[in-house]
């Protein structure tokens, strides 16, 4: 790899001394960091010299949350991104099907309608996707990916009764709508979950030259370690492809279904002490419930009015004992393990579950094994201390503010849409938190992340919770440090500091300088993994 000294730009450690004039790598590893002379007197003669030119060098974002394979995959789906009518989504599938030439009979997949941006204000259902595909199975996903659509073709190879005479299964943490004793084709949570799995992957073969696409695409936003957020045993064959390929450039973490992926852990286990081909098994991943833009977080308060009955506060996905189980297991493991809550309903039971288990282990204290609170959307300012108290980490979907921030003002109430994402008040509490995208839910793109983290504005202009804003600094170190801290890699990665991974993203512009209305305009030129550039935008 030789050797590189990158310098006559600005430098951000994310150190206590955030500021450097240079920065040595030697094969792939950073060397030294400082002062430009004391630096060069550290390179060697044959050291290449990179020119910033006045633009700024950071430690590259760090990926806390997200669906790497969902998003490989969304580049063989049809995108539904953006449609504001059934009209729409059906022509966009009818469309998908002529231009591609689809053969009769095989499955399809649609993705990232929102029915709160239709003009319906509501899902579509079995009979619309039916007439957009006659010939083939098809879902279409919610953006939120925690509900969907199936046409009755679909339906049929799935092994759902529609002849009416039977009752339709019922699936715990999950819902399957009917009308007239026969499915709608729309399903919600563990039931959308649990039939997804059954359509067959795409082969690993098709996989590949979209893994290839989903790298590009985090890189290009500066991100040289990703997370797998669910894996799933169906997901072992594509992983073992993927891995002994050498295909991977980024670091991928994945996380496994505590419900569904034994033979994965048992084919893979070799990935749990470190990463081997840049893959890594970081721990464990549970659902406690669903979404507060689709309605299903579970939450202390019922919603505002809607279509359920008064008093509606979503639901849970499992029971406290089933919780307790998985945390004892991973206690006992010393596996770490993320939970999605988004509703506070939700939070209080991971909370209140952990110091049960942790007691009953007397042993490990859960602070051992970092456990994550994926997206922590509504946790409530009274649960922060709780968390702090557990060692928890809470990765905040701090884009919600921007993408769906007035979706939970009339979901919730101004007064509590205002208090999601509470980054100041964790702040506050000395609490390392992360943010993240969730991709495929939205583009991973740190700096939108930061922008809204920072000024918390929605797409009608308000400002949602002026209290819950942070600092561009701030809302760097979730991105970096506190990133790296929640995967244990602090020694590894998150700063510019000698010893660590050569790691690092070239912006167009300083962050910490640039007005903080207009952070999210600042451009990635180049991403940079253990010391070799693996996207660039603009020439070094």
């Amino acid at each position: 790899m030789g050797q590189k000294l990158y310098a006559n730009g600005i430098i951000l450690t994310m150190e206590k001394q955030m500021y450097a004039e240079a920065v040595l790598v030697k094969d792939g590893r950073i060397a030294a960091v400082g002062r430009k002379a004391a630096v060069e007197a550290c390179a060697g003669a044959d050291t290449e010299r990179v020119d910033l030119e006045g633009r700024t060098m950071m430690p590259a974002f760090l990926d806390a949350h997200s669906h790497f394979m969902a998003c490989a995959n969304g580049e063989l789906q049809i995108s539904l991104d953006g449609t504001k009518s059934f009209r729409e989504i059906a022509e966009r599938v009818r469309e998908y099907i002529a231009v591609r030439h689809v053969e009769k009979g095989k499955w399809l997949t649609g993705k990232g309608y929102d029915h709160n941006f239709l003009e319906e204000r509501s899902h579509p259902d079995r009979h619309l996707l039916d007439e957009a595909a006659p010939d083939n199975p098809l879902v279409i996903t919610h953006q939120s990916g925690h509900m969907g659509v199936f046409n009755t073709e679909a339906l049929l190879r799935l092994g759902i009764s529609m002849n009416g005479n039977g009752a339709v299964q019922e699936i715990p943490g999950g819902k399957i709508a009917v009308q007239d004793y026969i499915p709608t084709g729309y399903m919600e949570e563990n039931a959308f979950v649990e039939f997804q799995k059954k359509i067959p992957l795409p082969s690993p073969e098709e996989f590949m030259d979209a893994v290839e696409k989903a790298q590009k695409r985090y890189a290009s936003h500066g991100i040289t370690l990703i997370q797998e957020g669910l894996v799933v045993d169906e997901m072992l064959p594509l992983y073992q492809k993927i891995v002994e390929s050498g295909i991977l450039k980024l670091d991928v973490v994945g996380y496994l279904d505590m419900k569904g992926a034994g033979k994965f852990l048992e084919a893979m286990g070799k990935h749990r002490e470190g990463f081997l081909r840049h893959f890594k098994i970081g721990g464990y991943k549970i659902f406690l419930d669903g979404s507060p833009q689709g309605r299903t977080a579970w939450l202390r308060m019922p919603y505002t009015s809607g279509p359920e009955k008064e008093g509606y506060r979503g639901y849970p996905v499992h029971t406290d004992e089933e919780v307790c189980a998985f945390v004892r297991r991973a206690l006992e493991e010393h596996m770490q393990i993320l939970a999605h809550c988004n509703g506070d309903a939700a939070c209080g039971q991971y909370i209140r579950v952990f110091e049960k288990a942790a007691a009953a282990e007397g042993k490990t204290l859960p602070a051992d094994i970092r456990p994550v609170m994926i997206h922590a959307q509504l946790l409530g300012l009274d649960q922060i201390p709780n968390v702090k108290a557990m060692g928890m980490i809470p990765s905040f979907f701090a884009g919600h503010v921007y993408h769906w921030g007035d979706i939970h003002a009339d979901n919730l109430g101004m007064e509590r849409a205002s208090h999601i994402s509470p980054a100041a008040s964790a702040e506050k509490e000395g609490i390392a938190y992360t943010f993240h995208q969730d991709a495929p839910v939205i583009e991973p793109d740190m700096l939108e992340t930061v922008w809204c983290a920072v000024n918390r504005c929605t797409k009608n202009g308000k400002v949602l919770g002026s209290k819950e804003r942070i600092s561009v600094t701030d809302a760097l170190k979730a991105v970096t440090v506190n990133t790296a801290y929640q995967y244990f890699e602090e020694r590894e990665r998150g700063s510019i500091a000698p010893g660590k991974r050569a790691d690092f993203v070239i912006l167009s512009e300083n962050p910490l300088e640039k007005d903080k209305m207009q952070i999210r305009d600042i451009r990635v030129l180049a991403t940079i993994k253990d010391g070799d550039v693996i996207y660039r935008r603009d020439t070094l």
